[in-house]
């Protein structure tokens, strides 16, 4: 079959196209985060354990040149309609540039955060200095000799303070609430030990794909209260010297099930922080004696000397949960107390809106010739997180309702495109001219995922992960919490019978 892409960018990278921030870098380790083809990874190697985003860039390169991608992509090339016509079974796809395409299929591959969110700050046109969102980063800025502020405390604001705090004469961290971040243990990765590893790639790359999360870690199967304190202790500390996400994914079974426990794992991460965070007044904000919220209900980051940067002289702290921001003025950030902080620039850390944002930005219509955004004005629906009821022949990748936000990025990825693959290969294998999700299979998915969810302390938190952090837009569960294993095994079953669809053959 002839696939094309149309892709908004003037190059390949998705997020790491856009994403140029300083600090920018991913939070998967090697050699996990990289595609499980074996001709692109044989020549190719990552020179740190996590790799920045001019290496991720370079990586998406190599991709290109070693499969030949370039060919079949159109670049700044911006989705703006996409309409079914029901006689012909095909999507016609417009973009802002004049290009047109008609197609049999379409995939959606927009992303998970893309879409920038500036809030509805008051007078903000009124600043007068630099204003840059991490999202589309001025990469001429530099901080040296300024004053400098920081909105927000997310993954994208912990990478961003670890370098601005080092450049700037003054940073001020303005947070709602802190991010319980864990150590990356950032180390160089060489070619000669990268070559080493290559011979077990396959494995790894497929107990990778076998295992909740995309790494094949194996959680420790006690219960916290089940083991001395000692042996927890033990395990703790093991944890925290492994570094990337090994305190969160082979911590004891029941962290995020039981508060109890979760307070324990709290304390612990709270007591090493304290270790290296010494202002009394900072680690008060940063780390409070009471959990502002559970451990692992929201991202947790993984930084390299965010601690030691906070604690410097030159970084401040200011608590937005207790002195809220008023307005932006000519000069700074007027809070409520009425009090003007003056910045020569202002970063805006203000996050995305996650898992939709960019899907209800393309104008793509239903086969009613309804607009996605409207249908999901009110709360989402998906029925197995790669289809929509109304919208024959679409499926999508890296999407709400699926493990996307728990799992490293690559490996849902493959899981659900060489799902859909398989999906398209055995519609075109029956004669299939189109097939749609059923409403009733989108309200049963649903309420699965619900009903998942709520036996955790996910629930319990708002953040970008249940979409509040965008006013006016509906708070709800958007993540298959059972693990991308049991995901794609449940998705591909469905593909027996074709479960859930409506599927009308040719003529």
């Amino acid at each position: 079959m002839k696939v094309k892409c149309f892709e908004s960018g003037a190059d390949f990278g998705g997020v790491w196209y856009w994403n140029r921030y300083p600090g920018a870098r991913v939070d998967s380790e090697c050699p996990f985060y990289q595609l499980n083809i074996p001709e692109v990874y044989k020549d190719w190697h990552f020179t740190q354990r996590f790799s920045d985003h001019r290496e991720l860039r370079q990586y998406m390169a190599h991709i290109d040149k070693t499969l030949g991608l370039r060919k079949d992509t159109y670049f700044n090339a911006r989705v703006n309609d996409a309409r079914w016509d029901d006689a012909t079974s095909t999507w016609t796809v417009k973009t802002l540039q004049g290009h047109e395409a008609r197609a049999k299929y379409l995939i959606l591959c927009t992303g998970l955060l893309h879409r920038t969110y500036i809030p509805d700050f008051e007078g903000l046109k009124d600043y007068k200095g630099e204003i840059h969102h991490s999202g589309e980063w001025n990469e001429s800025f530099s901080a040296k000799g300024k004053k400098v502020a920081i909105i927000g405390a997310g993954a994208t604001a912990v990478q961003i303070t670890q370098e601005l705090g080092k450049q700037a004469d003054e940073l001020t961290v303005f947070l709602r609430r802190p991010s319980y971040c864990l150590p990356m243990r950032q180390r160089t990765w060489t070619k000669d030990e990268q070559h080493q590893w290559k011979a077990f790639y396959p494995v790894l790359f497929k107990e990778g794909r076998d295992s909740a999360v995309g790494f094949p870690t194996v959680r420790n199967p006690n219960g916290l209260f089940d083991v001395s304190e000692s042996a927890r202790e033990e395990l703790f500390d093991e944890l925290w010297e492994r570094g990337g996400f090994n305190f969160q994914l082979a911590n004891f079974k029941d962290t995020s099930l039981d508060k109890d426990v979760n307070k324990v794992v709290y304390d612990y991460w709270r007591r090493r922080v304290c270790e290296r965070l010494t202002d009394p007044a900072k680690n008060a904000i940063m780390a409070p004696e009471t959990a502002p919220y559970y451990f692992g209900t929201k991202r947790s980051p993984l930084e390299q000397d965010y601690y030691e940067i906070l604690n410097q002289a030159n970084v401040h702290l200011h608590n937005l949960s207790k002195v809220p921001l008023k307005s932006f003025a000519e000069r700074g950030l007027i809070m409520a107390d009425d009090k003007l902080h003056e910045f020569d620039a202002i970063v805006l850390a203000t996050g995305f809106d996650s898992y939709t944002g960019s899907l209800t930005q393309m104008g793509i219509k239903s086969k009613d010739g309804v607009d996605l955004k409207d249908l999901w004005k009110d709360g989402l629906n998906t029925y197995l997180g790669i289809t929509i009821s109304g919208f024959p022949n679409a499926f999508m990748a890296y999407t709400p309702q699926a493990p996307t936000a728990l799992s490293n990025g690559p490996t849902i990825i493959e899981a659900q495109v060489e799902t859909i693959v398989a999906m398209v290969s055995k519609l075109e294998s029956e004669g299939a001219r189109k097939i749609e999700a059923k409403r009733q299979a989108e309200q049963e998915w649903k309420a699965m995922l619900d009903a998942m969810s709520k036996y955790t302390l996910i629930p319990q938190t708002d953040s970008w992960w249940n979409g509040a952090n965008i006013p006016g837009k509906k708070a709800e569960n958007m993540i298959y919490v059972a693990g991308i294993n049991t995901y794609e095994k449940q998705v591909r079953e469905k593909m027996d019978g074709w479960q859930g669809f409506d599927v009308v053959t040719a003529a």
